[in-house]
């Protein structure tokens, strides 16, 4: 086959071209030839296709996301915002952390492993694109029933996958979730976040300015595994029939990762680049594109100097190939010879294979012929933006109707204390030790808090014990049942753990799940949890930095629960003051803050006990999410509390639990005036949280609390060894322990 050039493009009109199979739309195709005056070469319509996925170009999702930047304005604290590869914070004393979360959803459920692998790879690019040394990474997680086969499956290989990448970096994994749910049978969420430190002065971004100057390519060869990769993977519907398109899986390899961030950083050093971008979804196609849209001029490449693992690539499969752990940079001609050593000395293969040019094209040349000549902009950032249609759902009045107030109660204390059993053992919030254990929390040396805490903290600068603290959450049944509210939920819930470990949380990130755009009830959902998102945003004060969408995350008709999943970055002047979840010491006294209401729309109990999904989720107060923040803070940072807990998924005895095991301590409980215990123990009304205070400060924090009005009362004692709900009932610690520890290996074994 002849070589598709610009000219022959030119001269050859009528050449069918499988626009269709490459993912594009009939009027997406024509786009493209009106822009280009002419057909796309084979080339072209490689590096479109992959740009303007759904995956890339955010095409269905942006009329939606530009909101963030519109409505939320940003503070004090950011640096850079939406638009590069990862929001960058100031955190006090020069220092910058710049963090993000992003998915790779499809590719993990067809090739689990290397899916969650290159998830973890990719992020980590990002982060290190900025100009920062990663840090930490965190892991959200959505998985099938939990007693489903393919979990089996999935679930073993994904976390081994983060393990082992991560691991292998050297990057301690701080935090993260783990969700059971039959709507992510066929469609599980890898979500995977980084945290990076840096100094103010060495932040990076992605743009190729200065004519003359060259492109580097650097890091690993260039290969077939991940053609079309995320960017067509995640840009479709899964069928019902089960895994498919193996060789879309990228391949990663950590050591070389890490060769490759010493290397960079190495480079930053030296101040050797003027610009950077790492190689994930698009490959080459959205480096080239990206550097020279963001730039100030056009780029000139020469493609068949790319490094290669199999010869016999064509041009089309080298600029839609997503292989792993490469970068591309901008040098001045007289760094080039230092940038080449120094990625010598890191056994880093580099190669210049383009410059920056004074035109405003990109052009791209195979053995001396043009494959390429487009304008940059279009590729990266001109694509197809569409206005979906959208819907309140005909069933949405239905679901809100079927309230869980309806379900039977336990009837006496007894039924009583076997629910609360059944929950601490339920696969959602029995323990997850099975998979964290499998990750390293503390290498490094300066993880101060990771899972089963509240958020992960690390501490950024060994002499002043500045830290910066991180919370992932989402909750897929409250925001089925009020999109709006669900969003502002897994807001308000991360950034109440940043909080209770201490920290001021300062902005977020987000990662949007979502099933098809193309069903304008998935429309809808997206649309009600963006407005809900900003909005919340707006009221907290935290702009949001970036994140990601990942769309069509459905198997057949199916759509899995509408899940956002925020991300917030908090920052603590002295780690040494973190509050940790532990209850360790007998005679703490235990208050329980905010106010509780029998919400259980969307519940753990409702899950767990009944099966059932109904109602609406618990209201958000977020002004009083700010004033429980601002007192969770104060009394971290005055020594006012010794251990903090977040009520959430599951309520009051959920948190109790968990800080009664953490600490191998129990407690004895009094349900408050006004409220019956079944209340008291399940409800998850937002805005609480459970704190113990040491004796000589309850008076204090009582009077902080009552001068800032929130609500508090006193609820009981750490004590013994039992959690005893007073007049109710008591389970021993160890029935409690093989409860919630047994769960997830007896289910994975």
């Amino acid at each position: 086959m002849s070589l598709d050039t610009v000219k022959h493009a030119a001269e050859t009109p009528d050449t069918e071209q499988p626009w269709k199979e490459l993912g594009l739309k009939e009027d997406e195709y024509a786009r493209i030839r009106e822009i280009l005056g002419r057909r796309p070469t084979g080339a072209e319509l490689a590096m479109y296709s992959v740009m303007w996925s759904e995956h890339c170009s955010y095409k269905s999702s942006k009329v939606h996301l530009k909101q963030f930047g519109e409505k939320v304005p940003a503070n004090d604290a950011m640096l850079v915002g939406i638009g590069e590869n990862a929001g960058v914070v100031d955190v006090g004393q020069g220092y910058a952390v710049t963090f993000k979360v992003e998915s790779h959803n499809h590719p993990s459920y067809i090739e689990p492993y290397q899916g969650a692998a290159t998830g973890i790879g990719g992020i980590v690019r990002d982060i290190l694109a900025m100009g920062a040394r990663p840090i930490a990474v965190v892991d959200p997680l959505r998985f099938g029933a939990a007693d489903h086969p393919d979990t089996k499956r999935v679930l073993p290989g994904v976390v081994a996958g983060i393990g082992g990448y991560g691991n292998c970096l050297g990057l301690p994994n701080i935090g993260g979730e783990v969700v059971f749910d039959a709507c992510y049978q066929g469609n599980p969420l890898v979500n995977a976040g980084c945290i990076g430190v840096m100094r103010h002065e060495d932040i990076h971004l992605a743009q190729a300015s200065g004519p003359g100057n060259k492109v580097i390519l650097y890091g690993a060869r260039t290969g077939g595994d991940g053609i079309g990769g995320v960017s067509v993977l995640a840009s479709e519907t899964f069928e019902s029939t089960g895994p498919a398109k193996r060789p879309a899986v990228q391949v990663g390899d950590p050591f070389q990762e890490k060769l490759l961030i010493e290397c960079t950083l190495e480079i930053f050093a030296e101040k050797l680049v003027a610009g950077i971008q790492d190689l994930g979804g698009a490959g080459l196609s959205c480096a080239t594109s990206e550097l020279a849209s963001a730039g100030s001029g056009g780029m000139r490449v020469e493609l068949d100097t790319v490094p290669l693992r199999d010869s016999s690539l064509s041009p089309e499969e080298i600029l839609m190939s997503e292989s792993q752990e490469r970068m591309c940079a901008i040098v001045e001609p007289r760094h080039v010879d230092r940038f080449l050593e120094i990625c010598e000395k890191w056994d880093v293969i580099a190669t210049v294979i383009g410059e920056v040019t004074e035109g405003s094209q990109l052009e791209i040349f195979w053995h001396g012929e043009q494959i390429v000549d487009v304008p940059p902009r279009s590729v990266a950032h001109d694509g197809p933006v569409y206005h979906r249609p959208f819907a309140r759902p005909s069933w949405q009045d239905a679901l809100q109707a079927d309230d869980a107030g309806k379900l039977p109660r336990p009837a006496n204390a007894a039924e009583l204390r076997e629910q609360v059993l059944k929950l601490v053992a339920s696969p959602n919030q029995a323990s997850k030790s099975w998979i964290t254990e499998q990750y390293d929390r503390f290498v490094q040396g300066n993880t101060v808090l990771a899972m089963p805490e509240d958020a992960g903290m690390v501490r950024i600068d060994a002499d002043s014990n500045l830290g910066v603290a991180l919370a992932t959450d989402g909750n897929g049944r409250y925001a089925k049942l009020d999109p709006y509210t669900g969003a502002q939920l897994a807001l308000a819930e991360s950034y109440r753990n940043v909080a209770a470990s201490g920290a001021k949380p300062l902005a977020i990130s987000d990662c949007l799940n979502f099933g098809s755009p193309e069903d304008p009830d998935v429309m809808w959902q997206f649309a009600e949890a963006t407005r809900g998102l900003a909005d919340g945003c707006l009221e907290l004060g935290t702009p949001v930095t970036g994140g990601n969408v990942s769309l069509y995350n459905q198997t057949g008709e199916t759509a899995i629960h509408p899940t956002p999943v925020v991300a917030v970055l908090g920052v603590i002047d002295d780690v040494n003051r973190r509050t940790p979840v532990a209850f360790a010491e007998e005679g703490q006294l235990l208050y329980l803050l905010g106010d509780t209401r029998e919400e259980f729309g969307g519940s753990a109990w409702s899950e767990v006990v009944h099966q059932h999904l109904g109602g609406l989720p618990p209201k958000v107060d977020l002004g009083r999410e700010k004033l429980l923040a601002e007192i969770l803070i104060s009394a971290s940072r005055d020594g006012m509390i010794d251990a903090a807990h977040d009520l959430s998924d599951g309520g009051l005895i959920q948190a109790v639990t968990e800080s009664c095991l953490r600490g191998g301590k129990g407690a004895r409980l009094v349900v408050p005036d006004g409220l019956d215990a079944f209340t008291f123990l399940f409800s998850e009304s937002a805005g609480r949280a459970v704190v113990a205070v040491p004796r000589s400060e309850e008076l204090r924090f009582t009077d902080m609390c009552g001068a800032r009005g929130l609500p508090v009362a006193r609820v009981g004692v750490v004590d013994g060894e039992e959690i005893e709900v007073q007049g109710e009932f008591g389970i021993p610690l160890s029935e409690l322990r093989t409860a919630h520890e047994a769960t997830i290996p007896a289910l994975l074994a």
